[in-house]
């Protein structure tokens, strides 16, 4: 079958976004695994950190799925939601200035902020097991300020290093780590190291992190299932808190990624709110071969 699908990116964060509202995809697991690996390959495929599904929902105005080029389905990614709202805007499937969208993490609210998009990320959680982090005993989580069971400052050693991880979900798991200088930090060997750590029951996003200045930080990221990426809005926004939780910024935080940057405002109701851009790179079709395809070919044989 051919599908039509539009390449977007947000900072360098880039996405395969396919519209199942106008094209049939199913929704069998097995076979979108298989589809994010093809299609997201750097040489084999069009190329992308993970691919967005657009459907309807029931509980939204939309609802957004999330592969890895990996395969891996995850909760919620900053940066392919914004690519996702704005092309539900210039597509004209909604005159809203404000959208819900559905996904694993919950209802997430972008909405138009001039040529930007700002996405109301949520509140930061930091309980072990919600996270989840596989802390086993409570003397391990530290509570700070008026935060409680914060696990701030943990000491895990890999292999020659000992890093001290501080842990956040921002509806899908992050472990910060402050280092000397982020540009020279060898991200690619230890952030696989950590992200599927036993610590991490469902691996985890690893952000490396220098801080600048009380409003300014640098980060670079290992996102789970997609490697050393560009860009990540969900690890921006935990980056952002663990730096406000450390005492070592403010509240409202510009982070600077390798792709561009982002605003994060930890505003008086703890929501996390996130502000960057999103672009459309390019269109096209695509001829795919889904898992049951090959299924029904077998059987008429």
């Amino acid at each position: 079958m051919k599908i039509k699908f539009t390449k977007m990116h947000g900072l360098g964060n880039d996405f395969i976004l396919i519209d199942c509202l106008s094209q049939a995809l199913g929704a069998q697991r097995s076979a979108l695994s298989s589809l994010s690996k093809n299609l997201c390959n750097r040489r084999f495929g069009i190329g992308a950190d993970q691919i967005l599904l657009l459907y309807s929902s029931k509980n939204a105005d939309f609802k957004m799925r999330i592969l890895n080029a990996d395969g891996s389905e995850v909760e919620m990614c900053g940066n392919g939601i914004r690519c996702l709202a704005k092309y539900i805007w210039d597509k004209g499937l909604s005159k809203k200035k404000v959208l819900t969208i559905e996904t694993l993490a919950g209802i997430i609210r972008p909405e138009k902020k001039g040529r930007l998009v700002r996405v109301d990320m949520g509140e930061p959680i930091f309980e072990p097991e919600k996270i989840p982090v596989k802390i086993s005993q409570k003397s391990e989580v530290r509570s700070q300020n008026s935060e409680k069971n914060i696990i701030i400052d943990y000491s895990l050693k890999i292999e020659d290093k000992t890093f001290l991880i501080t842990c956040v979900s921002m509806g899908n798991p992050h472990a910060v780590i402050f280092v000397d200088n982020a540009a020279d930090f060898p991200v690619t060997y230890y952030g696989p190291l950590l992200e599927k750590h036993k610590l991490f029951p469902k691996r985890t996003n690893v952000e490396f992190i220098e801080a600048v200045s009380s409003s300014e930080i640098k980060m670079r990221v290992w996102e789970r299932g997609s490697g050393e990426t560009m860009a990540c809005g969900t690890g921006a926004a935990a980056a952002a808190v663990a730096s406000n939780l450390k005492g070592l910024t403010g509240k409202n935080v510009t982070v600077r990624l390798t792709g561009g940057d982002l605003f994060i405002e930890r505003a008086e109701n703890n929501h996390v709110y996130m502000t960057g851009p999103a672009t459309e790179v390019f269109t096209g079709e695509i001829s795919i071969e889904l898992s049951g395809e090959r299924n029904e070919r077998k059987k008429k044989i």
